[in-house]
């Protein structure tokens, strides 16, 4: 348990069984009245943000998250199977566990996923991937407006906009934050 006056930012906590990461938290003592602590909390089981003020006496309870470096093996129907860098076993994560990561995994990838209590949370790419861009359309000559882009089908079947002077087969580095084109590999 730890107060809420303790809290910081990226602590992961339990309120009402749902595991939270703290996002951010504000201590607000107002003239008149007991102090609080404002905080905005994401749901790691969701994804969802949400907005909880707590008394200052309140007590949380602490979620121990627990980070595995796993390795991306391969897709099958709509299940994902990775295996555990560490003792070699594999674990298969249904595709709707992993939302929108799924448009990144490509064989042999290193992640890290979380666990907490032997249930899968979450999973965390590398902020930057190496791609290969399987098919893309030629650049029409005489089309250099400012940033002119194209759109470009990745090895993973994801498409995103490249500049006109990327080709096929390619490598570039797609950013995972927002699923856009970074530079040339």
């Amino acid at each position: 348990m730890i107060n809420v006056n303790d809290l910081k930012t990226g602590i992961t906590i339990k309120v009402d069984d749902n595991i939270y990461t703290v996002l951010e938290f504000q201590h607000v003592k107002p003239g008149k009245g007991a102090a609080f602590v404002r905080t905005k909390l994401k749901n790691l089981r969701t994804g969802a943000t949400i907005e909880i003020t707590f008394n200052s006496a309140t007590k949380v309870e602490t979620a121990r998250i627990e980070k595995k470096p796993m390795q991306f093996l391969y897709a099958s129907n709509d299940e994902y199977n990775f295996m555990d860098m560490n003792d070699y076993s594999q674990v298969t994560i249904p595709a709707s566990n992993l939302k929108d990561d799924v448009k990144f995994l490509k064989e042999n990838l290193d992640v890290d996923i979380a666990f907490y209590e032997g249930e899968m949370l979450g999973l965390y790419l590398p902020d930057k991937i190496e791609m290969e861009v399987i098919d893309t359309e030629k650049a029409v000559k005489g089309n250099t407006t400012n940033n002119a882009m194209k759109d470009a089908t990745l090895e993973t079947g994801y498409v995103i906009k490249v500049p006109l002077f990327i080709e096929q087969n390619e490598k570039i580095l797609v950013s995972t934050k927002d699923g856009k084109y970074v530079s040339r590999a």
